[in-house]
């Protein structure tokens, strides 16, 4: 009911309902300080119009409703910041789901694309550096001379996670400003040059499924660039396929049996 008031997109993981939530509490008291003060305007217009009152009254109001209506309003944001948002940014924060039993994944951004790096088999990401960064061929940086980095799975634009299972996603950008959204996962972060932001979600809705609730079994989860990046930043599109554990493994498989067989990094960078 809340995403339909609100016209928010399907919701498709664990903690986007907290989110919806209080984004529909702060529009709530939006709409309630927008309509008390049109209506508070519109009687100041008609009682202290200039034919009411000809001549200025130097006392003032006397009484304290708007202290009392000031105090409300503090006592409403205090509510929703303290007891809705910090608690959920602290959660979000603080509540890390352990490596051990989630899917992790780096994802580097690039004016226009998104380079998604998965740690293979083994488990182990393979050491990366910026003196092997090319943005062509190899815009991970991935030292593919490394023992670690022999299975390591590069996509372009091809994000994929197994459903309700949680997903750490490790962000960083080779070059200027971008911004990591997932709409129905209601997932957005900043992605700062220098710097590796780490975020997390549950995906609890499969691509086929969300195919079916639409009713278009072409459409799929799109990651946007939130944040603009330079000329191309309409084009930064990539996409997210949730699968069923099955499905992952069968892609899994798949993308280190295109690796083995490639012999080389073409394949792997797309």
């Amino acid at each position: 009911m809340i995403q339909w008031i609100l016209n928010l997109p399907p919701l498709a993981s664990a903690h986007g309902g907290a989110l919806d939530d209080l984004t529909f509490y702060v529009h709530v008291l939006m709409a309630a300080l927008f309509v008390g003060w049109g209506v508070y305007f519109v009687i100041a217009l008609v009682r202290f119009r200039a034919a009411r009152n000809p001549q200025a009254n130097p006392d003032g109001v006397k009484n304290h409703y708007s202290t009392y209506v000031e105090v409300g309003v503090i006592i409403a944001e205090a509510v929703l910041l303290l007891g809705f948002s910090v608690p959920l940014w602290a959660l979000r924060v603080d509540d890390f789901p352990d490596p051990a039993n989630a899917t992790v994944v780096r994802v580097v951004a690039q004016q226009f694309a998104w380079n998604i790096h998965y740690p293979g088999p083994d488990g182990k990401f393979g050491p990366t550096s910026p003196a092997l960064v090319d943005g062509q061929s190899n815009p991970v940086g991935l030292d593919r001379k490394d023992p670690a980095a022999a299975d390591d799975i590069v996509t372009v634009n091809q994000l994929h996670l197994p459903v309700n299972k949680p997903a750490i996603i490790h962000v960083s950008s080779l070059d200027v400003i971008h911004s990591f959204g997932l709409q129905e996962m209601r997932v957005k972060q900043d992605v700062i040059p220098g710097l590796s932001t780490p975020l997390w979600f549950v995906p609890t809705v499969t691509t086929d499924e969300m195919r079916g609730r639409r009713g278009d079994p072409e459409w799929t989860y799109e990651i946007s660039c939130a944040q603009l990046c330079g000329l191309g930043h309409y084009r930064m599109r990539g996409f997210l396929t949730v699968d069923t554990p099955e499905q992952y493994q069968a892609w899994l498989d798949a993308e280190g049996k295109k690796l083995q067989e490639g012999g080389g990094e073409d394949d792997v960078w797309g």
